[in-house]
């Protein structure tokens, strides 16, 4: 397709080098040629786009061989456009000015006008063979068939188009038919797979047999050879039973051997255990009587300081109580005296004043009175006599 571009009411036309280009202007050709390149106005041109390159068409179509079987043709057919004037004024390639795109469908009529002719010469060529000579040589017939229709039709050069080529890709007759025809020729591989499976077969029972009989002939030897090996192995054992008899009574006569000389060596290193063992109580109790009879002079000495300390001690504590004593009478005297001569000199009775030092006496040796409880008998008596006093007065 042309590629179109608008400047200011102004088309501009670029062609590709396979589109052959066809400009009419108020009737008269103005360019014709491929790969133009061009300015014109859209309300008074004509363009014709017409491909020059070679195209292929590819078809399919059902046929019937003389045998009344139905096939189907693939092919496909190469052809271009020789003359591009004369296919422009027999099919309709315009395109749009605007766009650029063709008004109508050129190619598809260029294509039924193929298929169509080349279908028609299929037709009859296949129409006169069997369907067996039709698939075996029917691909090159048809295909010089249909190139020589395409060849001699004189439609095709009237409107400028060439063929180039002619394929003929595949003869296919109906699934069931395919089917059947494959039939005996898969029987026959068949049968021939069969033939070499059972061939194949007696040649590996054959070998079987063959491999059977070598197996049954070594299990023969491997059994006469088991027989010698157990002899064999019954002599080595008995070599063997008798060489460890002998080898344990000469480990039990080493072992009587070492057990004596051991026993002789524990005896010995019990004895000399012995005696040093009474030798060393002997050093220890000597040792501890020394220790113990230094302990108890020790202990007397230190028991004698003791007495002598405690006994002093005793002496001065003594001492010292007794002066405390002494000089806490002499005060108490002294306070005594003072305080009779305070009394004496307030005029106080005498025997009162007993009374009073009695009182205080006693008060100093009673013991200590957490509470009093004052029962309500007291109590009454105590204010009877309080209020007898208070009349008597």
């Amino acid at each position: 397709m042309a590629d179109i571009t608008r400047r200011l009411g102004w088309r501009h036309l670029r062609g590709a080098p396979t589109a052959h280009i066809r400009h009419h202007r108020s009737g008269k050709l103005a360019h014709d040629g491929p790969g133009l390149s061009f300015w014109y106005r859209s309300l008074t041109a004509a363009l014709s786009e017409v491909p020059v390159d070679d195209r292929e068409l590819a078809m399919t179509f059902h046929a019937r061989t003389s045998d009344f079987q139905d096939v189907a043709v693939q092919a496909t057919v190469t052809y271009r456009i020789g003359d591009p004037a004369v296919a422009a004024a027999r099919l309709d390639f315009s395109i749009d000015p605007d766009t650029g795109v063709w008004r109508g469908t050129p190619l598809e009529q260029l294509g039924t006008l193929l298929t169509e002719t080349a279908q028609q010469h299929a037709l009859a060529v296949l129409a006169r063979t069997p369907l067996s000579s039709a698939l075996a040589d029917g691909v090159s017939a048809v295909r010089e068939r249909i190139a020589e229709g395409l060849g001699t039709e004189p439609r095709l050069p009237a409107i400028g188009i060439e063929v180039v080529a002619v394929r003929v890709m595949a003869l296919r007759p109906e699934p069931e038919v395919e089917r059947a025809l494959r039939t005996p020729a898969r029987e026959q591989i068949q049968q021939e797979a069969d033939r070499a499976t059972y061939e194949r077969r007696a040649v590996a029972v054959e070998r079987e047999r063959t491999i059977a009989e070598n197996e049954l002939a070594s299990q023969i030897e491997l059994a006469r050879r088991e027989e010698q090996l157990v002899e064999q192995r019954g002599t080595n054992t008995r070599r063997e039973a008798e060489e460890h008899a002998a080898a344990d009574a000469v480990r039990a006569r080493a072992e009587a051997a070492r057990t004596v000389r051991l026993a002789e060596a524990e005896a010995a290193r019990s004895v000399k255990l012995a005696e040093a063992e009474a030798d060393r109580s002997v050093r220890l109790a000597d040792a501890e009587a020394r220790r113990t009879g230094l302990l108890a002079e020790a202990e007397a000495a230190r028991t004698a300081r003791l007495a002598e300390a405690e006994a002093a001690r005793s002496t001065r504590l003594a001492r010292a109580e007794a002066e405390g004593a002494r000089e806490v009478g002499e005060a108490r005297a002294q306070a005594q005296a003072a305080w009779l001569r305070v009394h004496a000199d307030a005029g106080v009775d005498g025997v009162a004043t007993l009374h009073a030092l009695t009182a205080t006496r006693l008060a100093e040796n009673l013991p200590r009175i957490d509470s009093v409880t004052v029962s309500p008998d007291v109590l009454t008596g105590l204010l009877a006599r309080l209020g007898g006093t208070g009349t008597e007065e």
